[in-house]
């Protein structure tokens, strides 16, 4: 089932982090909340004190010291537990760490910093809504390899993604399940091992249309 409201989607975002990490404790996992407009430091700072409530020690990271200095003064709780991705990087030891980076947003600017810190943290890290698929105009066939091999890493723990008609729904260790929207809520018309692509979740949604028969009854 759909999640109703924000919060019932961030019941799920947990209960998924949680399996995902299960299955690969020291994985690279991502959720995606597909909503326009969608404020993540209130998303991301309850994911954190929820897995820290799991007893599964996190840090909040964000890409740029800005975001990260807005967020300690909105969070002083847990302020000592807020970095950059810079800050982290320097940070850095050669022991081993096994708290959880949740990372918030990255973006394709990001990225060189946030290879490199995934590079070095030896625990698990989860990226909230990241955005570093776009990376690959205006840099060399070498770079764009390395890029698509260590994207290729990255397994989503969940995902959600209003359409037009419906919605797109992934929670690990599930398939990816399509909803077409109906007058009366969602129903679940097609699931998916791999993500679909758009001609196929259009085409899916036109078939799932209810007949005449169906709208005159």
């Amino acid at each position: 089932m759909l999640p109703v409201d924000l919060l019932s989607a961030e019941a799920m975002v947990l209960a998924a982090v949680e399996t995902a990490l299960r299955d690969q404790p020291q994985g690279r996992w991502e959720v995606n909340l597909k909503f326009e407009g969608l404020k993540l430091m209130p998303v991301a700072t309850r994911l954190m004190k929820s897995l820290q409530q799991k007893g599964m020690p996190t840090l909040l990271v964000w890409p740029d010291v800005g975001a990260c200095a807005l967020a300690k003064n909105s969070n002083p709780d847990i302020a000592d537990q807020i970095f950059s991705i810079n800050d982290l990087i320097e940070k850095q030891s050669e022991e081993d760490d096994d708290r959880i980076l949740l990372i918030v947003a990255p973006e394709p600017s990001d990225y060189l910093q946030f290879e490199s810190l995934s590079n070095m943290h030896s625990g698990p890290i989860v990226m909230l809504n990241g955005r570093l698929e776009s990376t690959t105009i205006g840099i060399g066939s070498v770079a764009r390899e390395r890029r698509r091999g260590f994207l290729s890493l990255w397994r989503k723990a969940y995902w959600l993604q209003p359409l037009e008609a419906g919605a797109l729904m992934r929670i690990h260790p599930g398939e990816w399940c399509l909803f077409r929207a109906d007058n009366d809520g969602y129903r679940q018309v097609a699931t998916y091992e791999q993500r679909p692509d758009a001609e196929t979740i259009d085409a899916a949604l036109l078939m799932a249309l209810p007949s005449q028969r169906e709208l005159g009854s």
